[in-house]
C-alpha cells in the first residue's frame, strides 16, 4: 500500500477512520499519530476482548509502543460490553486529540450522532420473545403488537430488529422510537472531527483478507482459540470474533485446518461486505479515502 497523503488530514481536529476489515485502517491511524500526534482509540467491537489479539488483528506490541493506543483488549470474556459502555470509555479520553479507528459502524455513528438510552430488558422478556419468534407466525404477531411509530421506522422483515422493539415495548411500556427520540447530543459532533471512510477494490481487499488470515493462523490465532476452547460458548459476545467458530470446529476434529481457514476467509469477506453496506447507507457524508488499486 502506498504511503498516505497526510496533508489532507487536519491535525487540529479529532480524526475518525472507518473501513472494512483488512483495508489498512490501523496503519493509517499509526501514520497519523506518528506524524501529527494523538491517541489512537479502538472502535472495533471485536478488538476490545482481552482473549483475542492475533485473531482480531489488533495492533502489535511494536505498534502500541510506537504511539499511544487505548481501548484495545481491555474487556475480559466474563463481561458483557455495549456501545454505551464504549462511549463512556471514550468520554474519559476526549480531553485530547483522538484518532478513532475501527470497522464497527454502530460505534462510529453513535459517537458522532449520539446514542439513545434504552433500559435493559429482563431475561424473562427476552425468553418470551425468543419463544414467540420460534412459533409459526410469531414474527407477524410481534409486528402487530408494535407501536405504530416504531413500526414505521424499523425493518419489519428483520426478526432481530422486530424482537428488540417488541421487547423494549413489553419491558417499558414505551416504544423504541420514543426512546430514540430522546437521543442526547453526540460526544464528538461532526463539526469537531474529520471523518474518513476507507474504500478499496473488492478483489484487492479479498486477497488481503485471505493473506492476512493465513498469517494470523500461523502466527498465533489458532493457539488463542485453543486457549479459549474450554470456555467456548457461541452465544457469548467474545465468541463472535470472525474465524473463531471455524477454528473451534477444526480443533474439535470436525474438519482439517485448510478447510477451516477457507471457511474463515469466506466469513471474513462476508463481514467486510456487511461493513461496506453500513458505511454506504449510514455514513454517506464521510470523506472517501481510497486505498489500493483503483478500477
Amino acid at each position: 500500500m502506498q504511503a498516505p497523503d497526510l496533508a489532507q488530514i487536519d491535525p487540529a481536529r479529532h480524526l475518525l477512520i472507518a473501513g472494512p476489515t483488512a483495508s489498512g485502517k490501523s496503519a493509517l491511524a499509526l501514520a497519523v499519530a506518528q506524524a501529527q500526534g494523538g491517541l489512537i482509540v479502538n472502535a472495533d467491537a471485536l478488538q476490545i476482548w482481552s482473549c483475542w489479539r492475533v485473531l482480531t488483528a489488533r495492533p502489535s506490541q511494536a505498534d502500541e509502543a510506537a504511539a499511544p493506543h487505548a481501548l484495545y483488549g481491555h474487556v475480559t470474556p466474563d463481561r458483557s460490553y455495549s456501545v454505551g459502555d464504549w462511549l463512556r470509555d471514550v468520554a474519559q479520553l476526549a480531553d485530547q486529540r483522538l484518532i478513532v479507528v475501527g470497522g464497527t459502524g454502530l460505534y462510529l455513528t453513535a459517537l458522532t450522532q449520539g446514542l439513545a438510552y434504552v433500559p435493559p430488558v429482563l431475561p424473562g422478556i427476552r425468553a418470551a420473545g425468543d419463544a414467540m419468534l420460534a412459533e409459526e407466525g410469531g414474527l407477524a404477531q410481534m409486528v402487530a403488537e408494535l407501536d405504530p411509530e416504531t413500526g414505521q421506522r424499523i425493518d419489519l422483515r428483520n426478526p432481530a430488529r422486530v424482537q428488540r422493539a417488541w421487547e423494549v415495548l413489553r419491558a417499558t411500556g414505551r416504544g423504541l422510537a420514543s426512546w430514540q427520540a430522546d437521543t442526547p447530543p453526540p460526544l464528538i459532533p461532526a463539526a469537531e472531527c474529520q471523518r474518513l471512510v476507507i474504500s478499496a477494490d473488492r478483489d484487492w481487499l479479498a486477497e488481503r483478507i485471505a493473506r492476512r488470515f493465513r498469517l494470523m493462523t500461523a502466527g498465533g490465532a489458532l493457539a488463542e482459540v485453543q486457549a479459549m476452547l474450554p470456555e467456548w460458548d457461541p452465544g457469548k459476545q467474545w465468541a463472535r470474533a470472525i474465524g473463531a467458530p471455524e477454528l473451534v470446529a477444526h480443533l474439535r476434529g470436525e474438519f482439517d485446518l485448510e478447510t477451516a481457514t477457507e471457511r474463515a476467509i469466506i466469513s471474513t469477506r462476508q463481514y467486510a461486505k456487511s461493513q461496506r453496506i453500513w458505511f454506504r447507507n449510514r455514513m454517506k457524508d464521510w470523506q472517501d479515502w481510497p486505498v489500493g488499486p483503483r478500477d
